[in-house]
């Protein structure tokens, strides 16, 4: 066992001090009340660590559902863990640990963060951790922030140039290391965030895809956690007590459309439980005939499809 599973363990196992008994205190009237309170603390550790498996295994199913879904990882796969300190990609990556010790096929991991030269941005904390866990990696350093800075104007939101330059970076780099996947920690909010995002802004009915050809067809993109709730995310990381590095750049940006978003997800959920759940069924479940998109249906030859129809049904009843 690594020291950093040592780390993470006591976050989940060791959160409350056993109980130790102390024969000076055990006086008639005293040991009922410390039994009873032992008994009490052992129940719940005992419920928190049930609580914790459950939501680790549905993790997990969630993550290897989607990757048997979309065959996103194939015999012999190297795959580029992209890891921004947050919580979705720090569960991404530990998803991917656990499945790689039990899936079928063989791959390897190698995680990759890019230091994007934010002033105060802790270099050390992510090297720190990979190292404890034993997982290879390579901190990619690019200053893009002095570009995102400098090019986007007061007021305006970084992150449309930040990703194209981050994205750029991170496409490029996996090349040089030979990746063959590249991972990204996109969640279910994540996906109907950026649906409802084209929608409103763009004009368009578009998402992100749990798996995705770059425009230059040399990379492919792969997102793991696609299945999974962002809430359940939150607590496990919680729960994993990793050490998160907050990005101060983007999202603390005030007037960000993907937190009004997020807001409006976030109440419809709350007033009508299950909704998310239902929009995300959608977004894989399309059927191009119902929209009106004439690249994805043939509108313009229904009459000849008609006619062929009507012609096949005519020969049926001649040949009865």
């Amino acid at each position: 066992m690594t020291a950093a599973s040592l780390t993470i363990g006591s976050a989940i196992t060791m959160q409350h001090h056993p109980v130790h008994f102390d024969p000076a205190l055990a006086t008639a009237d005293a040991a009922p009340g410390l039994s009873e309170a032992a008994d009490a603390s052992d129940s719940h550790d005992a419920k928190q660590k049930r609580e914790f498996n459950k939501l680790q295994k549905r993790l997990r199913r969630e993550a290897g559902n989607a990757i048997i879904d979309y065959r996103m990882i194939d015999e012999g796969d190297r795959v580029m863990v992209c890891l921004s300190g947050g919580k979705d990609s720090y569960t991404m990556l530990e998803m991917l640990l656990s499945l790689q010790r039990n899936a079928p096929v063989n791959f390897s991991l190698i995680a990759v963060n890019m230091d994007q030269k934010q002033p105060g941005f802790p270099e050390h904390v992510l090297p720190t951790y990979l190292e404890q866990r034993g997982v290879d990696y390579h901190i990619l350093e690019r200053d893009t922030y002095s570009v995102v800075k400098e090019k986007t104007p007061e007021g305006k939101t970084t992150c449309a140039l930040c990703s194209r330059l981050r994205r750029g970076s991170l496409y490029g780099f996996a090349e040089e290391i030979g990746a063959t996947k590249i991972a990204l920690g996109h969640h279910r909010e994540d996906i109907l965030e950026t649906l409802f995002l084209n929608m409103f802004f763009g004009g368009s009915l578009k998402s992100m895809p749990p798996k995705l050809l770059s425009d230059d067809g040399k990379n492919i993109v792969i997102r793991p956690l696609a299945y999974c709730k962002e809430a359940d995310i939150a607590e496990y990381a919680r729960q994993m007590a990793f050490p998160i590095i907050p990005c101060n750049l983007c999202g603390s940006q005030p007037n960000m459309q993907r937190q009004v978003v997020k807001e409006m997800l976030a109440e419809w959920n709350k007033k009508h439980p299950g909704r998310l759940e239902s929009m995300f069924k959608a977004v894989t479940n399309v059927a191009p005939s119902q929209l009106a998109d004439r690249d994805l249906f043939d509108f313009a030859g229904l009459e000849a499809k008609q006619a062929e129809l009507r012609a096949g049904r005519i020969q049926a009843l001649n040949v009865g």
